[in-house]
C-alpha cells in the first residue's frame, strides 16, 4: 500500500530540460520506496482538495502555475498539514502571489553560471541529508535569493561561494531547508538543475528525504493504492 505524491511540473516562463529526468526519478523513487506519483502540468487539478495526497511537490515549475481557485486551495492543504516541496526553480514561481513566497521561504533572484562548488552540509539529522558528507561536491547554478529564509526556517545546506564563480549572498547563503506552515511540513532543494543530477545517488537520496519528511504528516491518514513494485535499487533515506 502506498501513498500518493503530486509533482506539478508547469512552466509559463523557463522551462528546464531536465524536468523528463526528474519526474522519471521521482516515479522511480515511489516505486522502490511505497508511495505512488502522479505527475501533473493542469492547474486545473488544484481546483478540487489535495486531501488525497501526502505531499506536492513543485518540481522545476516556473511563472505563473496556479489559477486563483487552485493557489486557494493549495493554501488550504498545506495550511491543514499538508507536504509542500519545492525544486530548484519552485523558487521562480508565483511571485504575484505573496503567500507562496511566505510558503516556501524564499524567492529566486539570480544565479551565475552552472559550475561545480561545495555544497556545506551544516545539519546531517535531517532524511535529506544524513547521507551526505560535511562538504558535497557538486554542479549546479547555486541560486542566489532574496531575501533568504528567516528564522522560521531550518537551513539544512550552505553553499560556499569561495568554491565557484558568481556567488552574490556571501558566507550565510542557503541552499537547502524546511519549514512548517500552518499545520503543514515544506521542504526546498535549490539544487536540481541538470538532468544528471536525477542519475545521482547522493541527489535522489537527498530529494526522497525531502519528499518522505514533508509527507510524513499525512502520509498515515490520507486515502491508499496499491503501488507494484519496480525491483529497482533505489536509495533509501
Amino acid at each position: 500500500m502506498a501513498y500518493r505524491v503530486l509533482v506539478h511540473t508547469r512552466t509559463t516562463a523557463y522551462r528546464h530540460d531536465s524536468i523528463p529526468a526528474a519526474v522519471a526519478a521521482v516515479r522511480s523513487l515511489g516505486d522502490a520506496h511505497g508511495f505512488d506519483v502522479v505527475a501533473t502540468e493542469d492547474p486545473g487539478l488544484f481546483e478540487r482538495p489535495l486531501d488525497a495526497y501526502a505531499a506536492v511537490v513543485f518540481l522545476s515549475t516556473s511563472g505563473d502555475v496556479l489559477t486563483p481557485a487552485g493557489r486557494t486551495l493549495l493554501a488550504a492543504y498545506v495550511e491543514g498539514g499538508g507536504g509542500f516541496v519545492g525544486v530548484h526553480a519552485a523558487a521562480c514561481t508565483e511571485y504575484d502571489w505573496p503567500y507562496y513566497g511566505e510558503l516556501l521561504g524564499a524567492r529566486f533572484d539570480r544565479h551565475p553560471d552552472l559550475q561545480p562548488g561545495r555544497a556545506l552540509v551544516g545539519d546531517r539529522t535531517h532524511p535529506a541529508t544524513r547521507h551526505l558528507p560535511p562538504v558535497w561536491e557538486f554542479t549546479d547554478e547555486w541560486y542566489d535569493f532574496r531575501p533568504g529564509p528567516d528564522g522560521s526556517a531550518r537551513v539544512l545546506v550552505r553553499a560556499d561561494e569561495s568554491s565557484y564563480e558568481g556567488g552574490g549572498m556571501g558566507d550565510d547563503h542557503p541552499l537547502v531547508w524546511c519549514r512548517e506552515q500552518g499545520a503543514g511540513r515544506v521542504f526546498y532543494t535549490a539544487l536540481g538543475h541538470t538532468a544528471q543530477a536525477y542519475g545521482d545517488l547522493d541527489f535522489r537520496t537527498h530529494l526522497l528525504g525531502g519528499i518522505t519528511w514533508a509527507a510524513r504528516g499525512r502520509a498515515g491518514s490520507v486515502q491508499r493504492a496499491p503501488v507494484a513494485g519496480s525491483g529497482r535499487s533505489d536509495p533509501g533515506a
